[in-house]
This record gives structure tokens, sequence and C-alpha cells, in this order.
């Protein structure tokens, strides 16, 4: 119990005044929503895997000698934080949370974005950087496929506030 107290404190600065809006559970019993969230789970521990090997890479790089811009540094470390952030926006919908399932939609459109600008700029990052910011975007394109589809829309419709609502 005393966790959840957390998690409710937790939903209240980053759910805001939706943080207690709750969507129907028949939608998140539904085949195709727990095939949905299924992928997610598999594209984000994905997404995971490639932040840690970015970090990685550029120790075993930084290691040998090679410098390592420090852009390369700031990209993997807050990439990787914003990565880990989207698992609990991902674990809140997964509970039924409308927050957490527009948090983690919204994320999964505007990173792919400002990851391929980032990429675009002359100079800024190494090939093998790049790279990974392309794989990592066109995963991130895959999550928010899923999150947008007609089914997740319909689950995740704005519920009633007085009927949806745990604070009631």
């Amino acid at each position: 119990m005393a966790m959840e107290s957390l998690f409710s404190k937790i939903d209240r600065i980053a759910g805001g005044s939706k943080a207690g809006l709750i969507v129907p559970a028949e939608g998140l019993a539904d085949p195709k929503t727990k095939r949905a969230f299924a992928w997610i789970t598999g594209l984000l521990i994905f997404e995971l895997v490639l932040g840690f090997g970015a970090v990685v890479f550029a120790i075993i790089i930084a290691r040998a000698g090679e410098p390592v811009p420090f852009a390369v540094w700031m990209r993997t470390v807050v990439v990787l934080g914003m990565t880990a952030t989207l698992f609990y926006f991902f674990w809140r919908s997964t509970k039924g949370y409308y927050w957490g399932y527009q948090r983690l939609r919204l994320f999964a459109q505007i990173f792919p974005v400002i990851t391929l600008v980032m990429a675009a700029i002359p100079g800024l990052y190494p090939v093998w950087m790049i790279t990974e910011q392309i794989v990592f975007s066109l995963i991130m394109i895959g999550v928010g496929d899923f999150l947008t589809s007609d089914h997740m829309r319909a689950v995740f419709r704005k519920p009633n506030i007085a009927a949806g609502s745990k604070d009631g």
C-alpha cells in the first residue's frame, strides 16, 4: 500500500489534473490491447538495450583513447533516462491510467522527430551515433504506430471525469 501511495504522488506530478482518470477495464482486457501492449513492451525493451549499448560503446571508445564528444555523452545519458521514464508511462497505461497512455503516445511521436533532426546536424555526432539515433527513431515510430491505432485510441478515449476518476 505504501508503494501505491508513492506511485499516486508520482502520478500527480506526471499526470497533472488527469492523474486519476482511469479508462474502462473492458478495453484493457481486450486481446487486441494485450497484443499491442506486448509489442510495445518488446520495442521499449529493445530501446533500453539500444540506449545501454550506446553508453557501453561510448565507454569502450573512450577507454581506447578515442575522443568522445560531449554531445555524445549528453545524448546517451539523457536518452537513456527518457527511455526509462517511458517505462513508467507504459506501466501506468497498462493499469488503465489515461494520462500514462497520453504521455507515452506524445513522446513516441515527438522523440523520433527530435532525434532525426539532431542526427541531421552536420558534425554533431559520429556515424555510429547517427546510426543509433535512426534505429531509435524507427523503433519509437513503431511504438507510436501501436499507440495511435484505432483500437488503442478507442480504448484510451478520455474517460468521463465523474465515472472514471479514482478520486470520485
